[in-house]
C-alpha cells in the first residue's frame, strides 16, 4: 500500500503560513509591502484589538483585474517574477507569492480591488483557504484588503500570540520600517479606531522627525557617499544621544529593510571611543547598489541579505559615517599643546550628610555618573606618592583586631567563590542572623566604586552595588503596585511631554501601573502627556523627561522576560532608578544598602538574574595562598 501522497492545499497553505504569518505583525509587513509595490501614493493601516480582530491595508494604487485578484491567492502566484534570474534583479518587495495564500488559509479576508481604468471593481471573500464570494462590487480605485479574526481556525497558534501591549509594539516596527523605507509615500496607521501616525510625504528627515519626534530634528547628523560600487545616505544620531536598547538602528538595502550585525559592527568601529560604555547610536541608513551583487532570497522573511563583496561595504559604511562625523565636529579633536597623558582629574565627590545618604537609599536615586573617590587634581612626586601608599595602607588594616591573625590556620571558616545557597527560607533567616552576629563593626568599603567589601567574622562578603539596589527597589515598587501605595509628590508645574507614537502607545498601557507608584500623568493630545506627580522620593532627583524615557527604554528590554505586567514595570523602575557602577558611596550609604539587601525576601539576585553577592571565607583563602 503507498504511503505517500500529497497534501491537500488547504493543510499545505497553513503549514506555509506558519513559516509567513508568525503574528499579526507578519500580516502587516506583506500587505503594506504589496501596496508599495502597486505604486499607492497613500497607504492607510487600520488595526483592532492589536492585529488579532484586524488587520485592513488601503492603497491608491493600481488594482487588480477580477483574474488577477483571484490569483493573487493562489500559492506562488506572482507579478514580480518571470524567470529565474529575475530574482537576481529584484527592486521590489514582495516577490515570491506566498503572502496572500498564507494569510487566507489562517484568517477571513475581504479584499475589494478596482484599477482605475475599471468601472466595476471585485470583491473576494475567503475563509480558510475556501473562497466564499466572488462578485463585482463598487470600489475607488486601488485595493483594500481587511484580514479578520486571524488564526480563528488554528486556535493553537492564537493562543500563542503575546499580550496585546507585546503584539502592538511589533505592528508598530513593521510599520515604521516601511514608513522610512518611502518617505514619499503618505501613510496613517490608527489603532482602535485612534491615529497612531500621520506621516504626509516629504523628504527623510521629515519623516524621521514625524515618527520619532521633534527632538530628532537637533540629534541627526547627515551621512552621504556615491561610489561606483555603492550609495550611501541617510542619518546617524549625535553620540550625546545614544540609548542603552537597540531598537532604533534602520539599515536599508535599495529600499528594504535589512537586519545585519556585520554592518552594525562598521557603525560601532565608526563611532569608536565616542558613544559610552554599552550603548548604541541611532541611524536610519539607506545602501543602493546594483542588485545583481546582493542576494535577497536567503532567509524566508526577507530580512537577512548577502552581499557579493562584504568587506567593501563594510569599510564603505564605516568610512563615510566617519566622514559625516567629523565634518559637523562630532568626532574629538586632539590638542597637541597639552599633556593629554596627564590631564587633570575630576575633583573628589563632596561629602555628604547622614540625612542626605539614606534618602538616596530610599529614593533609588543616585549621583550616577560620579567620579571616582581616586580622582587627584595633580600627580604627585614619587616620593609623595610612596609616602600616600603608605599611609592608605596603615588605614586599611588599623581598625582590624590585633588579637587575632585573620589568616592564621586556626581560622574555622571556609572559602568559596560561590554566592551562598540556602535551601530554604527558615534557613535562610537562620543565616542572616549568624551573618548579622558575624559582623566584626569594621566599616564596609567600596572597590572600583563597584562593589562592597562587608567583613565578617567568617571571611567577607562581596556585594554587587547596582544588583543588589535593584533587588531592594524591585521588591519595594512591587510592594506598592500590588497595594496601591506609592506617594506623590505634586510639580510645581506641570511637564508637558510630546512622545514618539510608539513610546506614547505604550505608556498609555502602563499608565494604571504608574499611578499606582506615585505618578500623575494625564493624556494631552494624540502623543502628548502632561506629568502633574511623581513619586515622593523621585521628585526632586530627575527631570519628568529623562525619567520617562529611561523608564520606557528598560521596560520595552524587558518586554519579553517572564515577568507579569506590574511585576515588568516595578524591575524596569528599579533599573533605572538604582544606584550605578562607578558611583561612589559613603559608609551610612554602604551600611544601609547591606541592612535593606538582607532585609529582602530574595537577595541573593536583581530582578534581572545577576547575583548580589559573594560569600569568600578564611580558610580557603588561606589554603589557596599556601599553594
Amino acid at each position: 500500500m503507498d504511503v505517500i501522497q500529497l497534501l491537500p492545499d488547504a493543510i499545505a497553505n497553513q503549514i506555509a503560513a506558519g513559516e509567513v504569518i508568525q503574528r499579526p505583525a507578519s500580516v502587516v509587513k506583506e500587505l503594506v509591502e504589496n501596496a508599495v509595490d502597486a505604486g499607492a501614493a497613500k497607504i492607510q493601516l487600520l488595526v483592532k484589538d492589536s492585529g488579532r480582530a484586524l488587520v485592513q491595508v488601503i492603497d491608491d494604487g493600481c488594482g487588480m483585474t477580477v483574474t488577477d485578484a483571484r490569483l493573487s491567492f493562489e500559492r506562488h502566484a506572482t507579478s514580480k517574477l518571470r524567470e529565474a534570474a529575475d530574482l537576481f534583479r529584484l527592486r521590489t518587495m514582495g516577490f515570491r507569492g506566498e503572502a496572500l495564500a498564507s494569510i487566507a488559509a489562517v484568517a477571513q479576508v475581504e479584499m475589494k480591488t478596482r484599477r482605475q481604468a475599471d468601472e466595476l471593481g471585485t470583491l473576494l471573500l475567503i475563509e480558510g483557504s475556501e473562497v466564499k464570494k466572488q462578485e463585482p462590487c463598487q470600489a475607488p480605485p486601488g485595493t483594500s484588503i481587511a484580514v479578520k479574526n486571524l488564526f480563528f481556525n488554528v486556535p493553537a497558534r492564537r493562543n500563542f500570540l503575546k499580550s496585546p501591549s507585546v503584539e502592538m509594539r511589533h505592528i508598530n516596527e513593521e510599520f515604521v520600517r516601511i514608513a522610512l523605507a518611502h518617505p514619499d509615500i503618505y501613510f496613517t496607521l490608527h489603532h482602535n479606531g485612534q491615529e497612531v501616525y500621520h506621516l504626509p510625504p516629504g523628504n527623510l528627515r521629515q519623516r524621521v522627525v514625524g515618527i520619532f519626534g521633534k527632538a530628532y530634528d537637533k540629534r541627526l547628523v547627515p551621512v552621504f557617499e556615491d561610489t561606483d560600487v555603492l550609495k550611501i545616505d541617510g542619518y546617524v544620531g549625535k553620540p550625546e544621544f545614544a540609548k542603552k536598547s537597540r531598537g532604533d538602528q534602520y539599515f536599508f538595502v535599495n529600499e528594504r529593510f535589512i537586519k545585519s550585525s556585520y554592518l552594525h559592527h562598521a557603525l560601532a568601529a565608526a563611532f569608536d571611543e565616542l558613544l559610552p560604555k554599552e550603548t548604541h547610536p541611532f541611524y536610519v541608513l539607506f545602501l543602493r547598489m546594483d542588485p545583481s551583487r546582493i542576494d535577497v532570497n536567503v532567509h524566508p522573511t526577507k530580512q537577512e541579505i548577502k552581499f557579493e563583496d562584504e568587506r567593501l561595504v563594510y569599510n564603505y559604511l564605516k568610512v563615510a559615517t566617519r566622514h559625516a562625523l567629523g565634518r559637523h565636529s562630532v568626532m574629538p579633536t586632539l590638542d597637541f599643546e597639552a599633556e593629554n597623558t596627564l590631564s587633570q582629574a575630576p575633583p573628589r565627590p563632596s561629602t555628604h550628610g547622614s540625612t542626605t545618604l539614606p534618602s538616596a537609599m530610599n529614593s533609588g536615586e543616585g549621583r550616577a555618573g560620579s567620579p571616582s573617590p581616586s580622582g587627584t587634581s595633580a600627580p604627585p612626586s614619587e616620593a609623595r606618592r610612596h609616602a600616600n601608599n603608605l599611609r592608605n595602607w596603615e588605614t586599611l588594616y588599623q581598625d582590624l583586631p590585633e588579637t587575632e591573625d585573620p589568616l592564621s590556620e586556626n581560622a574555622e571558616m571556609e572559602f568559596s567563590g560561590e554566592p551562598l545557597v540556602i535551601p530554604s527560607r527558615l534557613d535562610a533567616a537562620e543565616t542572616e542572623q549568624d551573618r548579622t552576629d558575624q559582623r566584626t563593626g569594621l566599616p564596609p568599603y567600596q572597590i572600583h566604586g563597584r562593589y562592597i567589601v562587608s567583613q565578617l567574622k567568617s571571611g567577607f562578603l562581596l556585594i554587587d552595588q547596582q544588583a543588589a539596589h535593584e533587588r531592594i527597589l524591585f521588591e519595594r515598587y512591587r510592594k506598592e503596585v500590588k497595594n496601591q501605595s506609592g506617594r506623590s509628590q505634586q510639580q510645581l508645574f506641570p511637564h508637558h511631554i510630546d512622545l514618539p507614537a510608539a513610546d506614547a502607545e505604550l505608556l498609555r498601557d502602563m499608565l494604571p501601573q504608574l499611578q499606582a507608584l506615585g505618578f500623575v500623568i494625564e493624556p494631552f493630545g494624540q502623543n502628548s502627556f502632561l506629568v502633574q506627580g511623581l513619586p515622593a522620593e523621585l521628585a526632586e532627583r530627575q527631570r519628568p523627561e529623562r525619567l520617562l524615557q529611561i523608564l520606557l527604554e528598560q521596560y520595552r528590554e524587558d518586554t519579553d522576560l517572564d515577568f507579569k505586567a506590574h511585576d515588568r514595570l516595578a524591575a524596569a523602575l528599579a533599573r533605572s532608578a538604582s544606584i550605578k557602577r562607578g558611583q561612589a558611596l559613603t559608609e551610612e550609604e554602604m551600611r544601609t544598602l547591606i541592612d535593606r539587601l538582607f532585609a529582602c525576601e530574595l537577595p541573593y539576585r536583581s530582578p534581572f538574574g545577576r547575583q548580589c553577592f559573594l560569600n569568600f571565607e578564611l580558610d580557603e583563602l588561606a589554603r589557596r595562598f599556601e599553594a
